[in-house]
């Protein structure tokens, strides 16, 4: 995997189906609209990448805006290699204009969940892009997103927990998915880290940090065995128990985060 140079290509060994994902969807999305540069970030860029389980989170940086004929077409693209490549269901795609790659607060059409809605490629993102994204296609990212500054950043965190996730927290019904247990867990996290330090870590990092917040060992061990090992079926007591302590460590976790800033 390549991380720098112009026209890098992810290439594996011909048996890596998600290199050959990544080559087909560049292919196929150049023949929809001008691709200026294909980018990932998030766990595929830096080295935590879990065939199957991690998404493909990438940004498609093009000539100019999307209209409704090519929306349709890169919506057939993705369902069409969804069809034939399952892994390609966690592949997320933002469809980036160049002339609005600068304004942070843009929504962009965006592929993700298996339909077409638009979203902002968050600072999060942007400082993964900046600090170690990976050039599938073009210029590699540092050298066109601009950078975003520590106080952008945090105050984009400390907005996603406190809009985002505490009303979260206020869902039990969600916390019985490993979805969320997972993403709650990690999330507080990475931000903790972030916040405090300045730098952004892999979610395989966050378990660790994790131990260091006092999180409840039992499920810290459940997400590591779920995303690293052979996941196993979850009792149906275990799952309620579960999504108790995570949703209530997270919510904590959050509360003392937003207490900082009064």
């Amino acid at each position: 995997m390549s991380r720098e140079g112009h026209g890098a290509s992810l290439r594996a060994p011909a048996a890596d189906e998600a290199g050959r994902l990544l080559d087909r969807f560049t292919a196929e999305i150049s023949q929809v609209m001008p691709l200026v540069a294909l980018w990932a970030h998030g766990s595929l860029a830096l080295g935590d990448f879990q065939p199957g389980r991690s998404d493909f989170d990438l940004v498609a940086l093009v000539t100019s805006g999307v209209g409704g004929a090519q929306r349709r077409q890169l919506a057939s693209v993705h369902r069409t290699i969804i069809n034939d490549v399952p892994l390609a269901a966690k592949l997320h795609c933002s469809y980036v204009p160049r002339p609005e790659l600068p304004d942070a607060r843009r929504r962009h059409l965006t592929w993700a969940g298996g339909r077409l809605f638009d979203r902002p490629v968050s600072p999060v993102s942007r400082r993964e892009l900046r600090a170690g994204g990976l050039c599938l296609y073009g210029p590699a990212p540092a050298a066109l997103v601009p950078p975003v500054t520590d106080q952008e950043l945090a105050d984009f965190i400390r907005g996603d927990l406190r809009d985002r996730w505490r009303p979260v927290t206020g869902k039990p019904h969600l916390w019985l998915r490993d979805l969320w247990v997972d993403l709650g867990m990690l999330t507080l996290a990475r931000a903790s880290v972030t916040l405090d330090q300045g730098r952004l870590i892999t979610k395989r990092e966050a378990l660790d940090v994790l131990a260091g917040l006092d999180a409840p060992g039992d499920v810290v061990a459940d997400i590591y065995r779920r995303r690293y090992e052979t996941a196993q079926p979850i009792p149906v007591r275990w799952r309620i128990r579960r999504g108790q302590q995570a949703r209530t460590f997270t919510r904590a976790g959050i509360d003392r985060i937003l207490a900082r800033e009064q």
